[in-house]
């Protein structure tokens, strides 16, 4: 059997609270991991071809485009033009991607983002490549359980079903040319969740007066966009998930698919 390389990891990680050490030892744990973190606003200025070149692969734990203060409504930033165009000639010069969590948040009112990961968590009503969607939902310490779709590499070593404890996101998952790989068995219903936009104005898991059509399963998918190989795993809220071994067995998988120099 051929050795794999160690594989060089740059994580982009903050823009939405996180228990720093907890989720680090995932990568401190991780064999055949070398990673380097930057934080947000920092981390949008790597995320280009020449400087992503040294990393075999971007984990992206990271919210851009969304500032939250206290209990100050977030405010939302749009990329500059050269942020935009930067990150996307990234992605056609193949650097493979892994979205994490809350990243399927970054850049709110960026459709190409949210078109290239596949779905859209939105913290306000939006108009969304033309589409009209409703603010997102939430719910926090989720006992769920969680079904493998399909073979692939990424779920390689995953049991046929598993159970984890996790923030659910009640989100938009596009109808695109998407792989599904993991499923969960929890109620995607409006009634099951709380409001994202009630949250921004300060009451917490509240959901009156608020509804969403019936939400996606998928808690897992793959894309290939041109040479670029990407993945997103909605889990990873908090410590209940970052130990789940699960949940470290599909980032490690992850890693190892879109890496750029194993194709």
């Amino acid at each position: 059997m051929t050795e794999i390389d160690p594989a060089s990891v740059l994580l982009l990680a903050k823009g939405h609270p996180y228990e720093r050490e907890a989720f680090y030892d995932i990568f401190d744990t991780m064999p055949g991991v070398d990673w380097t973190l930057v934080e947000q606003p920092a981390a949008a200025h790597l995320c280009t071809p020449e400087l992503a070149a040294p990393y075999d692969a971007l984990v992206l734990y990271d919210m851009p485009g969304i500032f939250f203060e206290g209990d100050v409504v977030p405010e939302i930033v749009s990329p500059s033009p050269q942020t935009k165009s930067d990150f996307m000639k990234m992605v056609e010069a193949g650097h493979g991607l892994v979205f994490l969590h809350h990243a399927i948040a970054g850049w709110q009112d960026w459709d190409d983002y949210a078109r290239l990961m596949g779905g859209r968590f939105l913290y306000r009503p939006r108009c969304v490549m033309g589409h009209d969607y409703s603010d997102s939902g939430y719910r926090h310490d989720v006992k769920h359980m969680v079904s493998v779709l399909a073979d692939h590499p990424v779920t390689q070593g995953l049991p046929a079903q598993f159970e984890i404890e996790d923030e659910l996101y009640l989100y938009e998952v596009f109808d695109d040319d998407k792989t599904p790989l993991l499923q969960s068995h929890y109620d995607f219903s409006w009634q099951n969740f709380y409001s994202a936009a009630a949250a921004c104005d300060g009451r917490l898991n509240d959901n009156a007066g608020w509804e969403h059509a019936k939400g996606s399963p998928l808690v897992c998918w793959t894309r290939e966009v041109g040479t670029t190989r990407l993945v997103y795993i909605q889990f990873g809220d908090g410590p209940s998930a970052y130990s789940n071994p699960h949940y470290r067995r599909l980032i490690a998988n992850a890693i190892n698919w879109v890496r750029k120099d194993q194709r």
